[in-house]
């Protein structure tokens, strides 16, 4: 009981916190996220240093990740000639990490080249590119709109209630037991219903885009996030942990209550850009 209280407790304060921030502006949207994206880096290099016994630095992974973030964020928000300038001290940062792994004399280099990309790539890059999706449906020569990513997270949301009432009901045919045991294909089918009711519903809501356009998001979503939770549960259980930290408490990590959202937002990028929506 103990146990349900504090988890609901913070999940509610975590929703308020994620959805005002993204509401109320870009500033509150930028420092939320910057600070998102650090941490996930942080708790991703924490892992693989207790893993792989890795010894490349993690402060250096947390500014180059945190760092991602802000040029892609100034170049949507603020001035999207600077690209160059902006991404170059970026660039910096990696190649130092990289000429500084040569004169290392302990440790494998392969695998400190290896995971300081994978942190980069997996756990700072897709908040990141959420700064793109923030720019989509702006209107009057605003470069921001709570819209896209809020919606995202709708749907991510929508997407695990539903395959959470309809899995314990419902389910009976695993879908990847040897990776996630409670995972369904019945919760998998109902997490898509109700993702895809709450599309219809934000259709009538925003037309920044068409029912079909957001049924095919509430889908991408459903299925990219479905995958993103089944990767990060995939890493766990090699690891052979149950949460990837402990900062939220009753919820794990950040990589656990994000997972989803690590592949779905790449994703929905890459459709939103297909159909039109983004630049």
């Amino acid at each position: 009981m103990k146990n349900f209280l504090v988890r609901t407790v913070t999940g509610v304060l975590f929703g308020v916190a994620l959805i005002g921030s993204i509401i109320y502006g870009s500033i509150s949207f930028g420092i939320l996220f910057a600070l998102v994206t650090m941490l996930s880096v942080n708790e991703f290099c924490t892992l693989i240093a207790e893993y792989k016994k890795t010894n490349f630095s993690k402060w250096l992974a947390i500014i180059a990740g945190g760092y991602l973030f802000a040029a892609f964020y100034m170049t949507t928000h603020m001035n999207p000639k600077m690209v160059l300038p902006l991404f170059a001290p970026y660039m910096a940062i990696v190649l130092y990490v990289f000429i500084k792994e040569l004169f290392k004399t302990e440790g494998s280099k392969l695998d400190n080249f290896a995971y300081f990309s994978l942190s980069q790539l997996y756990a700072a890059l897709p908040f990141a590119l959420l700064n793109i999706l923030s720019t989509g449906g702006a209107t009057g020569g605003a470069t921001y709109s709570f819209v896209l990513p809020l919606s995202i997270f709708i749907f991510v949301w929508c997407n695990d209630t539903g395959a959470f009432l309809f899995g314990c009901t419902l389910g009976r045919h695993k879908m990847f037991e040897r990776v996630s045991p409670k995972k369904t294909w019945e919760g998998f089918i109902g997490g898509a219903l109700v993702a895809i009711g709450a599309g219809v519903a934000l259709s009538c809501i925003w037309d920044i885009m068409a029912l079909w356009e957001w049924v095919g998001m509430a889908a991408i979503v459903v299925a990219t996030g479905t995958l993103g939770d089944l990767i990060e549960s995939c890493m766990k259980r090699e690891m052979k942990i149950k949460d990837s930290g402990s900062i939220l408490p009753g919820h794990g990590g950040m990589l656990d209550r994000f997972d989803s959202t690590m592949i779905a937002a790449p994703s929905v990028i890459v459709y939103l850009s297909f159909i039109g929506i983004i630049g």
